[in-house]
């Protein structure tokens, strides 16, 4: 029995959904609108201000599917009603972010600077402190697509466990290891 399936989705004030014909359901909001495409075996009701998602038998994959239908719906409903936010932080001596409208310009310690072009439903912010790190903040409604940016981001230069420089979100942990010792 799926536990995340059987959950309803609660629908908070002002965000509306709309379930179409090919089970297309549509979900709008403050900030913006989303939709997601459901397998037709699935069963979507609005019931009240609960979203409930059923499915037809206790296959495996349909109970996967069940949990999965579940908390795309849910990411949807939050993020048309609050957003979501990563910020991830430039950890290095040199290193750089500028904010140009939709792109990205990165300075990471390469000979050469990263221009990374993002989608119109991310905003992107810069914030360069003195004797501080280099802060850069994404916000979007799509929880998939901020966490697919942000993961390219930090895939363009991984933080590395000696010193500890590179792209890291704020807040991660990043376990150091101990460098070689001198033997006399």
């Amino acid at each position: 029995m799926s536990r995340i399936g059987n959950l309803p989705v609660i629908l908070p004030e002002g965000v509306s959904i709309e379930i179409t014909e090919g089970n297309l359901v549509k979900v709008k909001g403050p900030k913006g609108e989303l939709q997601q495409q459901v397998n037709s075996y699935m069963t979507v009701k609005q019931e009240g201000n609960e979203v409930i998602i059923r499915r037809p038998s206790d296959e495996k994959e349909q109970k996967a599917m069940h949990g999965l239908y579940r908390s795309l719906i849910n990411n949807m409903v939050v993020g048309v009603s609050k957003g979501y936010e990563i910020k991830l932080e430039l950890v290095g001596v040199g290193y750089r972010a500028v904010a140009k409208g939709q792109i990205l310009e990165l300075s990471l310690g390469y000979s050469h600077d990263f221009m990374m072009a993002l989608p119109e439903e991310i905003k992107i912010e810069t914030v360069t402190e003195r004797r501080a790190n280099p802060i850069i903040t994404l916000t979007s409604i799509d929880k998939q697509l901020i966490g697919h940016v942000a993961s390219k981001i930090r895939a363009l230069r991984k933080p590395e466990p000696y010193k500890g420089k590179g792209v890291k979100y704020v807040g991660e942990y990043i376990r150091r290891k101990a460098g070689k010792t001198a033997s006399v």
